[in-house]
């Protein structure tokens, strides 16, 4: 359940209706996880909303989707938010149902999209001396959380971690290229929310300034093993699509794919470890989340640590980027 009490969600969610003069005649839990809650609102003059509840550290979203919709970004509609402390509450356009999922056309342009959207001054970055930290960064919360009696079975972690950190430096180098700058942070498929009028991104909580890069390795997931020829033909198309052909460069001495879905892996275990510290993450969530880190982890040294190509990926030739 979220980290919100019921008490708290009931009074942020009449909130929200009274100010936008509407009544709810019910409603549709949509998504619902640890750290926030998504539900479909009926309304008495048959419409509908979605209402999006969320707990630190998922509470700058409404910012975020205010300053999309000024720059007329193909995002959901926010109609009104309410902030408490540790608590967002926020409704927007309801999307309806997708018609099916996302092509990696769809998914290419709308990266190019966003990473043509002016930074935003309020989100964190991750630059290559950011990037270059995070190994160790992770390291100390892993420390604080075996201080705090947790995550004491991860021996791996602290290891593969020290192998990183190693590396770190050398293999940050390049972080700041284009494509840099606006990523949404979880472009998932289940993010980008294709209708009949086009595509809209959605799920904008940890949203960030960086390497575009790191958003088309997310688009893969961490579930599965990496695979490095994939995430070149994305790339590929992204350049097609009109993103920056920089996106090709090798990067800390890496081909691109390999060098993204590397750092993507040390990001996604960082946030792990430092938001479980932060008490974001309950203890008994601990024994899943070893393993989810320990495997982001592991590929991440397979990526990092290996020579140049040795993951499966091969620079494409010049017509090969354009065509």
């Amino acid at each position: 359940m979220i980290a919100i009490d019921a008490a708290l969600a009931d009074q942020l969610r009449r909130d929200l209706l009274t100010a936008a003069g509407h009544q709810r005649t019910g409603g549709q839990v949509i998504q619902e996880w640890e750290l926030s809650t998504v539900q479909r609102l009926y309304l008495s003059d048959g419409s509908s909303v979605i209402c999006k509840l969320a707990t630190s550290p998922f509470t700058g979203e409404a910012a975020v989707l205010r300053s999309l919709n000024e720059h007329g970004a193909a995002v959901p509609h926010l109609h009104g938010y309410t902030l408490r402390p540790q608590a967002l509450g926020m409704l927007m356009d309801d999307l309806g149902d997708p018609i099916r999922p996302p092509t990696t056309a769809e998914a290419a342009a709308a990266a190019r999209a966003v990473h043509a959207i002016p930074p935003m001054p309020t989100l964190p970055a991750f630059g290559q001396q950011t990037l270059a930290r995070l190994p160790e960064q992770a390291l100390a919360a892993l420390d604080a959380l075996h201080r705090q009696g947790r995550f004491l079975d991860a021996g791996l972690i602290g290891e593969l971690l020290r192998r990183l950190a190693v590396v770190a430096g050398r293999r940050a180098d390049g972080a700041e290229r284009e494509p840099f700058g606006l990523c949404h942070g979880e472009f998932h498929r289940s993010s980008l929310h294709v209708r009949r009028t086009g595509c809209r991104l959605v799920d904008w909580a940890k949203a960030f300034t960086g390497p575009g890069l790191l958003d088309l390795a997310t688009w893969f997931g961490t579930r599965t093993t990496t695979r490095p020829a994939q995430l070149t033909s994305l790339i590929r198309a992204y350049v097609a699509a009109g993103g920056s052909p920089d996106a090709h460069s090798d990067r800390g001495g890496l081909p691109a794919a390999q060098w993204a879905l590397g750092w993507h892996r040390v990001w996604a275990a960082w946030w792990f470890l430092t938001t479980a510290t932060a008490g974001h993450h309950q203890p008994h969530t601990d024994s899943h989340h070893t393993q989810v880190v320990h495997r982001q982890l592991h590929a991440a040294a397979q990526l990092l640590t290996a020579a140049p190509h040795a993951a499966g990926s091969r620079q494409p030739t010049t017509a090969e980027r354009f065509s």
